[in-house]
């Protein structure tokens, strides 16, 4: 449920942040409405399954490994390479230079605020662009119980593992959004550091190094989520 949660959130931060970015003054009307994102979001989530699912199913098929655990090595291989490839593309796109500095702002400000210091701009450098939560190292986690989740499935036909890739997607979402609660609750143990050091070298891909004023817009947005939690 949290998860399902996290994923309307941001639905409702690309809406907003769409309107926001289109729209000349709060008067205006709005450039897209609910409907719109949900379509985007939906092709959006298509498009994913195809790309990271299906795809990487396909090509390994090709292999003639068989359907045990080394086809899905295999597979997992060829999925966390498209992964890969597809964060060091988008990271050469202009644009997104910016939000993933935006990005390493974020996980400064969280990690500045977890580690209990006054926040602000001067106390939030100090503390890397880095974090262990981070949807980065989700995606990986995500790629790796799917190696598991698939190799304990029987022994079926082509039809029926590749439903297995698609059909179990969000219970191997779920179990991997548990996981990586967990690294988090024990993250001073010396284990899950070497566990969640793969996550974090990803993210290099994912985070630029911020300037102070986006560190200072992630801090607001970090004051202003512990605002509404006192609220409730």
């Amino acid at each position: 449920m949290a998860l399902f949660e996290t994923l309307y959130a941001g639905i409702k931060g690309i809406y907003f942040s769409a309107n926001a970015a289109f729209g000349e003054d709060e008067n205006e009307e709005e450039v897209l409405n609910p409907k719109e994102i949900a379509v985007v979001v939906a092709v959006a989530i298509c498009l994913s399954i195809l790309l990271f699912s299906v795809t990487p199913f396909f090509l390994t098929s090709l292999l003639n490994l068989g359907g045990g655990v080394l086809f899905n090595i295999a597979e997992g291989v060829v999925r966390l390479s498209f992964l890969l490839v597809y964060l060091a593309a988008v990271s050469l796109v202009g644009d997104f230079k910016r939000i993933f500095q935006y990005h390493g702002a974020e996980h400064t400000a969280i990690n500045a605020y977890e580690a209990g210091v006054e926040l602000n701009v001067e106390n939030a450098r100090k503390y890397p662009r880095f974090h262990s939560r981070c949807g980065t190292s989700f995606l990986l986690i995500v790629t790796l119980i799917s190696i598991l989740f698939f190799s304990l499935m029987p022994r079926a036909d082509y039809l029926v593992r590749l439903s297995y890739r698609i059909v179990l997607i969000p219970v191997i979402s779920a179990v991997s959004y548990e996981i990586l609660k967990l690294s988090d609750r024990y993250r001073d143990s010396r284990i899950m550091k070497v566990l969640v050091a793969p996550g974090l070298a990803l993210q290099h891909l994912t985070t630029r190094q911020p300037d102070d004023d986006m560190i200072e817009v992630a801090i607001k947005a970090v004051k202003e989520v512990e605002r509404l939690q006192k609220d409730k």
